[in-house]
């Protein structure tokens, strides 16, 4: 029994090894971020280094926040998926107390922290996806079969959405859309009855961003920005020529002339448009190489996940990918003028406080995800039948159950669905993207 103690005890000790591609992609990124934070908004204020010094804290913040995350169970999160969906509302709703909300250009989009603002949008995407990640994992075969399972988490997404819309937000209510969507089809959810919500909601959705007289002048000005250059395209034409300006290797760094005072928000929403114009074309493939490592990295652990039944664990890859992906598409589409204009920046890059404290969560809970998948991978290989001690007695082998299992164990969450009787439920098959599970 000594030698069993022991060896459950090495056992227990095993841990994971955080994705090292995934933590290279996020610094890389990040420190990107800083550089041109740095050369984008020296000339906007009289302090050179303000906005630099502001993106400096709240990165610190954001590493900060990113550890604690990587050092969280997984099964812990996943327990408080009803209090992170009640949270969700919370703060879309709280932005409307007067006092506590604040407004900025008709918006009511931050809480006011005293020392800062905060939009609330940003942390609603991460705990949003948690959640509905957990529903997946507990509905899992009802939401493939069934309706009622699969317009739930829709009507939760229409509910923040209604709130958004409010502020008004409507480009985060349109990437919170995709993102439900994207989830329910890569958990399972039956396509066709999937068709059905967005063939209704597409022209229903349309009509609304066509209704607000600023919305379609940001079609018509996207549509051609030269028509009015001073006016609805001025924003547009300005990220144009900036992006034209830079050519295949840029005019230099610190050299763009659209930063000063020509182009707006050129630390935030268009800072692409700096990019484009300070490192050219091999700056703007950088920075889209680094995306598509992020990203691809975060799918293929997804699909790690859900391989080795680690669905929680999977889905919350997959959201925190679509996420990104999203966000990052539309920042630079915006930017090079295939889409219209949008408030949204680019992830890890932006300057903009909630944005990149939020994106460090995101971050650190994928690392988490990672490191737990390593940490399966290699107690399953410590309990395979090979691994298995030469000298091992059968009473040895029918006792060492017992204080393995623990650490493999899947969250409650995932036990409880098992336990469920589904004999009803057509059979599920897993998103393997060509590869067999």
């Amino acid at each position: 029994m000594n030698d069993l103690s022991r060896q459950a005890t090495r056992l227990e000790a095993i841990g994971g090894r955080y994705d090292p591609w995934l933590l290279g992609a996020a610094v890389a990124l990040a420190s990107l971020g800083v550089v041109m934070v740095a050369s984008s908004s020296i000339e906007l204020t009289a302090s050179p280094f303000y906005y630099l010094t502001r993106h400096l804290i709240f990165l610190g913040v954001g590493i900060v926040l990113a550890f604690w995350m990587m050092r969280t169970e997984l099964k812990t999160v996943e327990q408080h998926n009803q209090m992170l969906l009640l949270a969700c509302f919370a703060l879309l709703i709280v932005v409307f107390i007067p006092g506590v909300g604040s407004s900025v250009n008709g918006a009511r989009r931050w809480i006011n922290l005293g020392v800062s603002r905060f939009q609330a949008v940003e942390a609603v995407k991460v705990l949003y996806i948690v959640w509905l990640s957990s529903y997946l994992v507990r509905f899992r075969d009802e939401v493939n079969a069934t309706w009622p399972a699969m317009l739930k988490p829709l009507g939760v997404a229409v509910a923040l959405v209604g709130l958004l819309l409010v502020q008004p937000d409507f480009g985060s209510s349109t990437l919170l859309l995709a993102i439900t969507a994207g989830m329910l089809v890569l958990g399972g959810v039956n396509l066709p009855r999937m068709s059905m919500p967005i063939v209704i909601g597409l022209p229903v959705f349309a009509f609304i961003a066509i209704l607000e007289p600023y919305r379609l002048r940001r079609i018509t000005s996207f549509l051609d920005p030269w028509a009015d250059q001073l006016g609805s395209g001025y924003q547009l034409s300005n990220a144009l020529m900036a992006v034209g300006r830079g050519e295949w290797t840029g005019v230099g760094l610190g050299a763009s002339v659209q930063k000063l005072n020509y182009l707006p928000e050129s630390h935030t929403d268009f800072i692409f448009s700096v990019i484009a114009e300070e490192l050219g074309f091999a700056g703007v493939c950088l920075v889209v190489a680094l995306y598509a490592l992020l990203v691809g990295r975060a799918f293929w652990l997804g699909m790690r996940c859900v391989e080795m039944k680690r669905h929680f664990s999977g889905y919350v890859a997959f959201g925190i990918g679509l996420w990104i992906a999203m966000q990052s598409f539309v920042s630079i589409g915006v930017n090079l003028g295939i889409l219209p204009t949008k408030g949204l920046t680019l992830p890890l890059i932006s300057s903009g406080g909630s944005s990149v404290l939020m994106t460090c969560v995101a971050v650190g809970l994928l690392l988490r995800v990672s490191y737990e998948a390593d940490r399966a991978e290699r107690l399953r290989s410590k309990l395979a039948p090979g691994a298995q001690p030469a000298a091992a007695t059968p009473a040895d082998t029918a006792a060492e159950p017992a204080p393995v299992a623990a650490p493999v164990r899947e969250p409650v969450a995932t036990a409880h669905v098992a336990a469920r009787g589904t004999s009803r439920m057509q059979p599920r098959v897993e998103p393997t993207f060509g590869r067999t599970a």
